[in-house]
């Protein structure tokens, strides 16, 4: 029988933040753009449209920045961090948090090869690590999980030379907290599969 706690982090957020109004706490959720395991602290961006959970929007500025959890038992896979926010296929546009200005940037990019409805165990994706830069060719391959999309992309001269992690996707994290900073529980969407939380 699944774990009361994992059913709470498990429920739609819309829903835990009508739970919140009744004080059970309030529950928020984004997308990992750092990681500090040494002080345990996660920076995220959080998803403003919420109400709407099969449809993230990895866009609320400014970042948040919380504790992991004391316990450790509350806490799920540690966060990998990305400034991929967003690939849009149709704008062939890719938008990137830059943590200096803490804004959100916007690059352009020409599409070379895409395969869709890849699943994160096909056997094109074993043994990888996104994105692939090749130099030679100018061209950058990025997976998105969410959207089950598999890209290969060139993008302008002047973005060429940003950090590999423009071009990756962080984890989504969801955590339950009471105050503001402190996160008491903390799930890894990405990593964790629902339907055998807690069993």
């Amino acid at each position: 029988m699944p774990h009361p706690k994992s059913i709470l982090l498990s429920l739609p957020l819309a829903g835990l933040l009508l739970l919140g109004c009744g004080g059970f706490g309030r529950v928020n959720q984004g997308q990992v753009v750092a990681y500090d395991p040494q002080q345990g602290l996660v920076t995220l961006i959080s998803d403003s449209n919420y109400l709407d959970p099969n449809n993230p929007r990895f866009d609320a500025l400014p970042p948040v920045t919380i504790r992991i959890p004391a316990d450790p038992a509350e806490m799920g896979p540690a966060p990998e961090p990305g400034r991929l926010l967003r690939l849009d296929l149709a704008q062939q546009q890719l938008t990137v948090f830059e943590p200096t200005t803490e804004t959100l940037n916007l690059v352009p990019f020409t599409p070379v090869v895409q395969h869709l409805r890849v699943a994160k165990d096909d056997r094109r994706m074993a043994g990888l690590r996104f994105p692939l830069v090749d130099q030679q060719k100018g061209t950058i391959t990025i997976y998105s999980a969410r959207q089950r999309v598999l890209v290969t992309i060139a993008v302008p001269g002047q973005y060429r030379s940003l950090p590999e992690d423009a071009f990756r996707f962080g984890d989504e994290i969801r955590y339950y907290y009471k105050h503001p900073g402190q996160a008491l529980r903390l799930m890894n969407v990405t990593k964790t599969d629902i339907r055998k939380t807690g069993k």
